[in-house]
């Protein structure tokens, strides 16, 4: 078949049925084009990318799955430890003073001191600290004596069965005797602060 321009020509929308058999081609296969394109437009393209977004929501599902299977099969393993760590928390708070015992933690401290052979300078409270879910209850602490002493001293204040942290530890040696030594530190012990109520 040769390809003849002027059957091109003088083409009236009105007389399609009347048109060569090329022209009529040439107008199927653009229709059919535009027809196509439209489509894939209208209907496939939003289809398409539907279909992406759950390909990509099922991968993370199966993700999901996957961890809460495995949270699901060890279930009672993680119960367990849950109890286990209430049990360790519970007895943690056994080890804070409660404020009924606080006065007395003073009474223990000095006990400590004079029996290790300490001379206290200072012993007294400072303002609370409140944090999120315990408070902080600073002493101040200064003593005098000997570097062994000061061992002894804080070894029995860590065998306490309340919690005493000790802090910022300053020995200077007295100008009055070199073999007595002064100690200046900061013995903290906390008390759980309940959940306030609104």
């Amino acid at each position: 078949m040769k390809f003849d321009a002027s059957q091109f020509e003088n083409l009236e929308l009105e007389n399609i049925g009347q048109w060569p058999a090329a022209a009529k081609l040439v107008l199927i296969v653009f229709l059919s084009i535009v027809v196509i394109g439209l489509g894939y437009v209208g209907l496939i393209s939003d289809k398409i990318k539907k279909l992406d977004q759950v390909i990509a929501e099922e991968v993370t599902l199966k993700q999901s799955f996957k961890s809460k299977y495995k949270v699901a099969a060890n279930l009672d393993l993680f119960r367990a430890q849950m109890l286990e760590a209430e049990d360790m928390f519970a007895n943690q708070l056994r080890s804070l003073p409660n404020s009924h015992e606080t006065p007395g933690l003073l009474d223990d401290i000095t006990f400590i001191g004079t029996i290790s052979g300490l001379d206290f300078v200072k012993l007294e409270w400072q303002p609370e600290i409140s944090k999120e879910i315990y408070i902080e209850l600073p002493i101040d602490i200064e003593v005098n004596g000997s570097y062994h002493s000061f061992g002894s001293f804080v070894s029995k204040i860590a065998g306490l069965p309340r919690i005493v942290t000790l802090h910022d530890f300053k020995i200077d040696i007295m100008p009055t005797s070199k073999d007595t030594l002064n100690l200046k530190l900061e013995a903290k012990t906390y008390r759980y602060q309940e959940a306030k109520t609104q």
